[in-house]
């Protein structure tokens, strides 16, 4: 059965529940900015396992997991340990607000887009998730998308791996690319990531649109990249 999920009524859902936060987004008229970006890549990729890491209320998950359903293929793996920005801080997490605690509420919330069943949620650090990652029996990783901590080492961190577990095609997204106070300030290092990233031609293939917050796109170009630093 041919499906499309983006219909007046699901964007309106979008805007008003996973609430994007600096994906050149434009509510008046209903425009996701980034979110078509994120929703047309697993159209036209049409992946077996996407893994986000992190998201304040669920923008790029949702649409994201919006590809799978319409391509009745795949699965989502959502990492976040629901930090809030009111008791953790401002350096654990980015205007986070706790919104993973309950597996019943994320599951509800999920629910409201009808990929209740495409999304499973950890709430667990990348660290944990990562150290977990074989004893889960999760499959290779086909698309990322890194919005976690945005302190340089742990930008670096999430990338390097998500990498190990990719292979040659597979993509990965970087989000908060044009933070550029912040970045002056050491308060975030994505773009200073990006940087080495761009550097690597033979391994990687880069493309960063700088709207907004930013996002970036990076193709891998080779199998076991990662082993090539060791």
């Amino acid at each position: 059965m041919q499906t499309f999920s983006l219909n007046g009524t699901i964007l309106q859902d979008i805007f008003r529940y996973a609430k994007p936060l600096g994906h050149h987004e434009r509510p008046a008229n209903l425009n996701l900015g980034f979110g078509f970006l994120y929703y047309g890549l697993v159209r036209t990729l049409r992946p077996n396992h996407i893994v986000v890491i992190g998201s304040g209320f669920g923008f790029s998950v949702v649409c994201l997991a919006l590809g799978l359903k319409d391509n009745h293929q795949g699965r989502l793996t959502f990492v976040d340990p629901s930090y809030s920005v009111f008791k953790d801080g401002p350096f654990k997490t980015v205007g986070g607000i706790g919104n993973w605690s309950d597996p019943a509420r994320v599951h509800e919330h999920f629910k409201l887009f009808e990929v209740e069943t495409i999304v499973t949620h950890h709430r667990k650090t990348s660290a944990e998730f990562f150290e977990d990652y074989s004893e889960l029996q999760l499959p290779p990783i086909d698309v990322a998308f890194i919005d976690g901590s945005h302190a340089y080492r742990d930008v670096k961190f999430d990338f390097l791996h998500a990498l190990e577990r990719t292979h040659k095609n597979s993509y990965i997204f970087l989000h908060d690319t044009h933070l550029y106070v912040r970045e002056l300030l050491h308060h975030a290092g994505v773009k200073r990531w990006l940087k080495i990233l761009k550097r690597e031609e033979t391994f990687f293939e880069v493309i960063n649109f700088p709207f907004s917050s930013g996002v970036a796109l990076v193709r891998v170009l080779q199998d076991k990249v990662w082993t090539y630093g060791k």
